[in-house]
Formats: structure tokens, C-alpha cells, sequence
């Protein structure tokens, strides 16, 4: 009688591709957190006409969703295109 182990067609936790490709999008969302919250004194931005007056914090926040927004944006659209070519 042979033993098998449980974890036998099991991959590792990190070695699975999904795991493999959000972990730097982690890592580096948590700087940029850290970041754009430790930067909270007030500054004067100009959007194109108007002058505003905002904490930093909001104004790096902003930004930050802004490029999220454009990536995932971006990722949809390039995953869609490869789905209708089929490769």
C-alpha cells in the first residue's frame, strides 16, 4: 500500500501565476500609500484655470486612482483584444 501525500498536484502559494503577477502590484501600492499619506501639508494646485487649495495627501490620491483606473482600463482592453484573436 502506497502513501500519498495530500499536497501532491498542489502548487506552492507564490509559484501560481496570479499570486506571481498582483504581489509587486502590492508591494508597491503599499509604498505609494505610505507615501502619499505622510505627505499632508497643504499646497496650492493649479487645474488648468483654477487655483485649488488641497493637502497633498488628497491631491497624490488622486493621482494614484487616476493611474489604477487608466491600468485596469488598459489590462481589459489588451485582454479582450487577445480573446477575439484567440491567442
Amino acid at each position: 500500500m502506497t502513501h500519498t501525500s495530500p499536497d501532491r498536484g498542489r502548487t506552492p502559494f507564490f509559484s501560481r501565476p496570479a499570486v506571481r503577477r498582483l504581489l509587486p502590484f502590492v508591494l508597491i501600492s503599499a509604498v505609494a500609500l505610505v507615501f502619499i499619506f505622510e505627505n499632508r501639508a497643504s499646497v496650492e494646485i493649479r487645474l488648468l484655470i483654477p487655483l485649488v487649495t488641497m493637502p497633498l495627501w488628497v491631491a497624490l490620491l488622486i493621482s494614484w486612482a487616476l493611474g489604477l483606473l487608466a491600468c485596469a482600463v488598459t489590462a481589459r482592453r489588451r485582454s479582450t483584444r487577445h480573446a477575439r484573436r484567440g491567442g
